[in-house]
């Protein structure tokens, strides 16, 4: 069972859990704020003369008594009739705004924790990062794109892999891996329809050449790795790409290592539909069993949407491997 509530930040709160209608909850790993949509019946004849609605209110979800989701109404589409559909976004939308940073020898919280204090944002939980990043000058840049530009390198530098999210209302940042589901999805369990698909198309790479402009040769250094065998498989793919001057030669062999890693392998992406567990939200693992495919292993949850229709509960998920 759902509960949902509109605060209209003037000591108002409204339980509309019985007026509304289509309910979906969305989450996404990188780049996008969480967003509630909704369709309300607008009847005043069964409403309080007080009742009303506007953007900005805040719209909070519980789904059996656990809380959901906690945002703010950025859209009201209605018409003649009483069907009025609002789009809620949670505190991730603020981070859409652009600005100008330089960050030196910061880490990726240190980054989040800089941004949100500077946008007057409620800060959650925020694990530390550990890698310092050696310099980051954004100018102009979204403010998610920055610190999901953070979040990219201390994934490059460490091999670890942190998501940022909304806990009901407080920016959160967490490594992935504390996040792995305690349940099963797949074949006899919750899942009732997917598709997969297994690339190199995307960000596969099996020549890692990384480079360096030395100030005092005036020479370009180059450091190479490659996989031959997959070389043999695919062809070359090559990633090109510099790296902070003030790298060393172990620093940067270090780097090739661990991006052989995460580039030298297809990628598999999987779409599952089924039966809606709310634990479930973009940037969890979950293991995964389809026995027809030998899938037995976990998977990012890369975006994750839950729909609720009276009491049905479904999810659609798309996963990957990391």
């Amino acid at each position: 069972m759902f509960e949902l509530i509109i605060d209209n930040k003037d000591g108002n709160m409204w339980d509309i859990t019985n007026i509304v209608s289509d309910i979906s909850w969305k989450t996404s790993r990188i780049g996008k704020a969480g967003s509630l949509d909704f369709t309300l019946i607008d009847d005043a004849l069964a409403q309080n003369k007080d009742f009303k609605y506007n953007n900005g209110d805040v719209v909070k979800l519980k789904k059996d008594g656990i809380n959901t989701f906690c945002g703010y109404v950025f859209t009201i589409d209605g018409g003649r009739d009483e069907a009025v559909k609002i789009k809620c976004y949670d505190q991730i939308r603020y981070l859409m705004a652009n600005d100008s940073y330089m960050f030196l020898n910061t880490t990726a919280s240190d980054v989040l924790k800089t941004i949100a204090a500077d946008f007057k944002l409620k800060l959650g939980r925020t694990d530390d990062t550990g890698y310092k990043i050696p310099k980051m000058n954004e100018a102009g840049k979204k403010l998610l794109d920055i610190i999901c530009k953070a979040l990219d390198l201390t994934l490059i530098n460490t091999g670890r892999n942190y998501f940022l999210f909304d806990d009901f209302g407080a920016l959160s940042l967490r490594n992935c891996e504390d996040f792995l589901l305690d349940f099963i999805i797949g074949d006899n369990s919750l899942m009732y329809d997917y598709s997969s698909k297994r690339s190199i198309d995307e960000d596969t790479y099996n020549k890692i050449k990384l480079y360096k402009d030395n100030k005092n040769t005036k020479k370009r250094e180059t450091y190479p790795a490659e996989d031959s065998a997959n070389i043999v498989k695919w062809g070359m793919l090559q990633l090109y790409q510099s790296v902070n001057e003030d790298m060393n030669t172990a620093q940067i062999n270090e780097l090739l290592t661990t991006l052989l890693t995460l580039k030298n392998r297809e990628s598999k992406a999987l779409k599952i539909e089924a039966i809606g567990d709310i634990r479930v939200r973009a940037g969890c693992y979950a293991r995964i069993i389809i026995e027809k495919h030998g899938i037995n292993q976990p998977f990012l949850v890369d975006e994750c949407t839950h729909n609720f229709d009276g009491t049905d509960h479904t999810m659609s998920l798309e996963l990957k491997v990391i």
